[in-house]
């Protein structure tokens, strides 16, 4: 079989995880799912910390097989940034991103060079010398995110790179990681529960669900139509099952009124309000149907006012049917 340039994964992890893929060099893979999908999973494999799983194979070179040189995550090009940062607290920021290319035979000089040149590209060259307890939370994911790409990995991985900062910081480092990224000729594996991050930095999304890939595709055409419940959350959407099928409609297409609303062509649902959350210009209205769902309207100001819509409100919802999309749903 001829090895991938890029990235080729078969894994089989019985009770864990099924998933097979491809990744061209340069593609940005977002990978998504509700929590025990196995997102955090395949990281692992692909990274070499769990093994005897399947096949992987990035760069022309297989990682995975039982005669691999490579199986080892230290004996793999791969550049890690996952939760918490993770840097080595005995280390300066300057050390912790010069240690990968010191681990792959670079001299201290060289290193140390490559080093302060990605400290540099991320805005905090002057805190080199600093360890990571005097680093900010930002400043030190950013030292994170330099060290996972100063040995220039075959494979990048990143697990929810911006979980735990402030959403001002998040959102910077956001645009700084997306230009970082197009100049990557790697493959980047890029683990989040947040759409913005899918939608801003990926060219592909592959959604797990249940430890199997339940869809892969473009950001927009799996945004337009997602196949899991999880999925069609994240980007916003309400979602109702009914068998193999998905209705999806979004919160601007749904009315609420105190009484029962009248109209044949209508999905209705009786329930109570949630929560009241501000969305852009609108209020986000977040409402726990008695019939199970909970779902959400956008609504303006002046009508949740009239309305009097605050958490407890007992509400009607109601679609015209003509907003609501139906197409197969993804096996629950």
């Amino acid at each position: 079989m001829t090895q991938h340039p890029g990235l080729r994964v078969d894994l089989d992890l019985p009770g864990r995880l099924t998933a097979a893929f491809t990744a061209d060099a340069g593609e940005v893979v977002a990978v998504l799912g509700p929590n025990g999908a196995g997102k955090s999973t395949l990281l692992h494999c692909v990274a070499g910390l769990l093994g005897g799983v399947g096949t992987v194979e990035a760069a022309g070179e297989t990682w995975s097989a039982p005669d691999s040189p490579v199986r080892l995550v230290r004996e793999r090009r791969v550049g890690l940034a996952f939760q918490g940062q993770q840097l080595f607290p005995h280390l300066t920021a300057r050390a912790n991103v010069a240690f990968g290319p010191r681990s792959r035979g670079a001299s201290r000089a060289d290193s140390y060079a490559v080093a302060q040149d990605r400290l540099d590209r991320f805005g905090v060259g002057e805190l080199g010398g600093r360890r990571p307890h005097q680093l900010s939370g930002g400043q030190a994911q950013r030292v994170a995110l330099a060290r996972a790409l100063a040995a220039e990995p075959a494979v990048l991985l990143l697990d929810e790179p911006f979980s735990g900062l402030d959403v001002g910081v998040a959102t910077e480092l956001r645009l700084e990681l997306a230009e970082h990224l197009r100049a990557f000729a790697g493959v980047t594996l890029l683990v989040t529960h947040d759409a913005l991050d899918a939608f801003a930095l990926a060219t592909r999304v592959l959604v797990l669900d249940g430890g199997s890939v339940a869809q892969e595709g473009a950001p927009d055409d799996v945004a337009a139509r997602p196949l899991t419940e999880h999925v069609a959350r994240l980007v916003g959407l309400n979602v109702l099952r009914d068998g193999g099928r998905l209705q999806a409609f979004r919160p601007s297409a749904v009315g609420i009124s105190l009484a029962r609303p009248e109209g044949s062509a209508r999905l209705r649902w009786s329930g109570e309000v949630s929560s009241v959350s501000r969305h852009g210009d609108a209020l986000r209205v977040q409402v726990a149907t008695e019939a199970g769902p909970s779902l959400i309207a956008d609504v303006t100001p002046d009508a949740a006012v009239e309305l009097g819509l605050a958490p407890g409100r007992s509400v009607w919802l109601a679609v015209k049917a003509t907003a609501v999309d139906e197409y197969g749903a993804a096996a629950p």
